[in-house]
């Protein structure tokens, strides 16, 4: 941990106390303490993360990650300091004797979801509440609320004036290549200030920069240029019916689908607790680094939409492609330049924490379907679940090829730099 990291930690209980609800706890009643173990923990506080972040909040898919990541770290920083294993990521105050992990966790994720999302007070204090009423008192549950809420004041604290936010408006002119918003909502770039946030492991956003879209009088863009103009159209699509349904299935929230696959498999696959909260962790944090990084590509190279190349094709000096002014996508594009694509990024990133955690050509998992008629997915391999949803956002219409190799790509690396270097085992 850097030497501001610590600083910011040691004072963080303090500069917080007004802030965080401090948990009630009765005084210890017995002899030997209760110092549950049970990994459920982490996954019923990342399903709560889910409704309170994505449901209860609407925050922006491709801002949530961040919020992840803070629930996440917290969480594994509570267990690790109590239960040891893997490094923390924040250095926390030694734990009292006999603290809870389960407790120390729960509080946590509690704390700092409370903290970020106000509005869902209530219900995080009512999910808090109940899972209090299941665990005795004594000095695991005293101290182990002691660790989580330490935990949930240092990334926390950490993450005080980090950017989000800020005010980034994107506003290049528009001119052949370059983004402008796109019809029929014609709405300004969303969360334009993501790509300008502090990352969590990697040095900046640009520490990886991808290679950039291809220039639009190139023949490797015309080629990306007619296979998204004919597969991803609305209308007179060459895209066949399983394809479609493909499309569609990778339109619900890839983080949210991505979160409930690691709750599954952690479950699954005998994940004790401190294994368990690692590996939400390296997940969180590896998609909240990529889509900073994607983010600023976003802003930095502003390289327009399929739709706008399509109806704007007669004046890109590209003799292999054609104009039709009357050109949909499959569904509408969302608000932000193609390249590179956010789903990418993620699928990217989430795809290295599996195949490092289960196996690249093992993975076996399954991926929950929130589109009506749409059955869940299951990949064996990261090459499968990869290859899928890179061509599946150009059958929906919103990219070119590279703004999905690429980020892609993104994605694997940023997430192996976050592996290389955090939550790593230790003793």
């Amino acid at each position: 941990m850097s030497h501001k990291h610590a600083k910011l930690v040691a004072a963080a209980v303090a500069v917080l106390a007004c802030v965080l609800v401090p948990a009630v706890v009765a005084a210890p009643s017995q002899a030997v303490p209760n110092v549950g173990r049970d990994p459920a923990v982490i996954r019923e506080w990342n399903a709560i993360a889910v409704r309170t972040i994505a449901t209860e909040n609407a925050t922006p898919v491709p801002a949530s990650p961040l919020y992840f990541a803070f629930t996440s770290i917290a969480m594994h920083d509570a267990v690790a300091t109590i239960e040891g294993g893997f490094e923390p990521y924040t250095e926390l105050p030694r734990p009292h004797a006999n603290a809870s992990p389960e407790v120390a966790a729960a509080t946590a994720a509690h704390h700092v979801l409370k903290y970020y999302f106000p509005n869902s007070a209530a219900n995080l204090d009512a999910d808090y509440a109940a899972f209090l009423a299941d665990v005795p008192n004594g000095v695991g549950r005293v101290h182990g609320t002691r660790v989580g809420e330490d935990a949930a004041a240092a990334i926390i604290a950490l993450r005080v004036d980090d950017g989000r936010g800020d005010p980034h408006p994107l506003l290049a002119e528009p001119d052949i290549g370059v983004w402008r918003p796109t019809p029929d909502l014609l709405l300004p770039m969303a969360v334009p200030w993501l790509g300008f946030v502090d990352p969590l492991v990697i040095d900046s956003a640009t520490q990886f920069a991808p290679p950039g879209p291809d220039p639009v009088d190139s023949a490797a863009y015309a080629v990306d240029f007619n296979e998204v103009k004919e597969k991803g159209a609305l209308n007179g699509s060459t895209r066949t019916d399983d394809e479609t349904a493909t499309a569609v299935f990778w339109t619900a929230n890839p983080v949210a689908q991505y979160h409930a696959v690691m709750r599954a498999e952690t479950a699954q696959r005998g994940y004790d607790i401190g294994e368990t909260a690692r590996a939400f962790a390296l997940l969180g944090t590896s998609m909240g680094d990529t889509q900073i990084s994607c983010w600023r590509a976003k802003f930095d190279e502003a390289y327009w939409r399929p739709i706008t190349a399509v109806h704007e094709a007669d004046g890109d000096g590209n003799d292999a492609t054609t104009a039709d002014t009357e050109w949909k996508a499959l569904r509408e594009t969302p608000p932000y330049p193609d390249y590179t694509s956010g789903h990418g990024c993620v699928t990217g990133s989430a795809s290295e924490v599996f195949g490092y955690l289960f196996g690249a050509d093992t993975i076996d998992i399954v991926v929950p379907s929130t589109v009506q008629d749409r059955p869940d997915r299951p990949f064996a391999t990261s090459t499968a679940l990869d290859d899928e949803t890179m061509d599946a956002r150009i059958w929906l219409g919103f990219h070119f090829r590279k703004a999905m190799t690429d980020a892609n790509a993104l994605g694997h690396t940023v997430a192996g730099h976050v592996i290389a270097n955090t939550f790593q085992a230790v003793g």
